[in-house]
């Protein structure tokens, strides 16, 4: 195993300070996450995922050779999509490239279907992100569309690959 995902714990704010504070990482992820970023932030988004509600936000820190590495989360739907999540996850730019993502989002995905009653697993990264894309892919996703000019990101449209994983 590559990887385990895990509770987040007070102790992981300057991990994840250390690893998110990267416009690499950034301009792949949604604005709410600001930049620079703070370590106060870090504690504050670490407060949050320990007081959110556990069958609304799966969070979990992926943690590699000991450290956090990254933050892998999935975000249930409400109303007539509440049995879909949204997965969102990053990864510190020097762990890119080692199938460490892969095997968190396998975790993940593995641990909300046996845990909770989500039937669809989906994502949409941006389309000059293949990274992530092959991740999805690698992780048996089936790619459903182009989201067309769907993100604004740093003063630009952007197209987003919407992506599936089916219980």
């Amino acid at each position: 195993m590559k990887c385990i995902i895990r509770k987040w714990k007070r102790e992981d704010a300057e991990d994840l300070y250390q690893n998110i504070n990267d416009l690499r990482i950034l301009n792949n992820l949604t604005d709410r996450i600001p930049y620079p970023y703070h370590l106060k932030d870090a504690y504050d988004y670490i407060e949050a995922m320990l007081s959110a509600d556990e069958n609304k936000i799966f969070a979990f820190a992926i943690e590699y050779e000991g450290k956090v590495v990254g933050s892998i989360s999935i975000l249930r739907q409400d109303d007539i999509y509440r049995r879909s999540g949204e997965i969102g996850y990053y990864l510190g730019y020097k762990y890119w490239g080692k199938g460490i993502m892969s095997e968190a989002v396998k975790q993940t995905c593995q641990y909300v279907f046996e845990h909770s009653d989500i039937e669809r697993i989906f994502a949409a990264p941006f389309d000059y992100n293949p990274a992530s894309q092959r991740v999805l892919e690698k992780c048996g996703f089936e790619r459903e569309g182009i989201l067309r000019k769907n993100g604004f990101k740093n003063g630009e449209f952007h197209d987003m690959i919407m992506y599936s994983l089916i219980k």
